[in-house]
């Protein structure tokens, strides 16, 4: 993930966190529809602004797995 999928995730968790806040949102199917509306409404802004979707945006080539994975091979082979 980019610096710019990372952001717009960051951006959607803190609003949603906020809102839930806000509003005193404790049930789940509440807490669930508020998610759901702050990433549409951010998904729309960014839309609006002409970026790039997180779609469309590319992927690694490795998964944060597969690093995960190759360091832990390193660091037994320091040993």
């Amino acid at each position: 993930m980019g610096s710019e999928e990372l952001g717009a995730n960051l951006f959607r968790i803190t609003q949603t966190e906020a809102k839930l806040k806000k509003d005193n949102i404790y049930n789940e199917d509440e807490a669930c529809l508020t998610h759901y509306n702050v990433g549409k409404t951010v998904r729309k802004a960014i839309e609006e602004l002409g970026g790039n979707m997180p779609e469309t945006l590319p992927t690694p080539a490795k998964s944060i797995k597969e690093l995960e994975k190759e360091e832990l091979k390193k660091l037994e082979t320091v040993k």
